[in-house]
């Protein structure tokens, strides 16, 4: 079983004058279970709406997801979900800590095991010492790490992020990161939108692009880095010792090694050249 499965999925919206806009057209995916996926578009290219359908936020026109085998369509789907939207707006005359304890009182989590995930969780996301104060005084950086910890809290198997970064600084950013690859290592699936190219190269398995409501490409962070290598950074030391930094083609490398070891010279380091995923999004995204 995949933890998410996207089948033909469509949403249409009516805009001014009746207008039909096609805002997902016939979506299909399949995320696997341990796996961290990275859904990238540019802003609008239907990212927020497809996760809001994975949700049971919105209905689909025609297709259907589900999680963990459960229709999107059903409550059930969404008891081993920790969710964040897009733009997370709370009751803001609680605390941090009243928050997370009410979202996992909804989860049915007894009430010792729920103080403990409360203290570790507001703990992680570096919330701690203001864990009393009403969240109207946080900073939109402090409301978006909020967010995380109430998709943390119940300890779900599958993680649905609307932008999770957005919002953060620097050192947040770190932080978020760190915590996607630690769910990637204790086997949870981590299903995430973005539109920042960086992410998904630095967490993530796999990456979907999407644009004006279409699939456009899923391959591997792996496959992509790898077919976007031009060339390499070759360090070669001479039988005097004199250190040498050579640019290489993609495909001169062999030659280039054997004349290298043929003038008795010894290869110390050799580094790809390469796209990175920006480049890919970009040139997928302009086609």
């Amino acid at each position: 079983m995949n933890a998410i499965e996207i089948i033909g999925l469509c949403k249409n919206f009516t805009g001014k004058r009746m207008t039909k806009i096609e805002a997902l057209k016939g979506l299909n995916l399949e995320v696997a279970r341990g796996e961290v996926f990275g859904f990238l578009g540019p802003n609008g290219a239907g990212k927020s709406t497809t996760i809001k359908l994975l949700m049971g936020l919105l209905k689909p026109t025609t297709g259907l997801s589900r999680i963990m085998g459960v229709e999107s369509s059903q409550t059930l789907s969404r008891t081993n979900v920790g969710f964040l939207p897009e733009n997370p707006a709370f009751y803001d005359y609680l605390s941090a800590e009243e928050y997370i304890k009410f979202v996992g009182s909804q989860f049915g989590m007894e009430a010792n095991l729920l103080a403990t995930r409360t203290e570790e969780v507001l703990k992680r996301m570096d919330l701690w010492e203001a864990r009393k104060r009403h969240m109207r005084g946080y900073s939109k950086g402090m409301v978006q790490r909020v967010g995380l910890a109430q998709t943390l809290v119940h300890d779900p198997d599958v993680y649905v992020l609307d932008e999770p970064m957005s919002g953060l600084d620097p050192i947040g950013r770190a932080l978020v990161k760190d915590i996607i690859l630690d769910l990637k290592k204790q086997g949870k699936c981590v299903f995430f939108s973005t539109h920042i190219t960086d992410d998904v190269e630095k967490v993530c398995d796999r990456v979907g692009v999407i644009n004006n409501g279409q699939l456009l490409v899923v391959d591997s962070v792996t496959n992509i880095l790898q077919r976007g290598i031009e060339g390499y950074s070759v360090l070669t030391i001479s039988p005097e010792g004199v250190q040498e930094e050579n640019y290489v083609g993609k495909d001169e490398l062999q030659f280039f090694i054997q004349r290298s070891l043929q003038n008795n010279q010894s290869i110390e380091k050799i580094e790809s050249r390469s796209k990175d995923m920006e480049a890919f999004f970009l040139e997928i995204v302009a086609r």
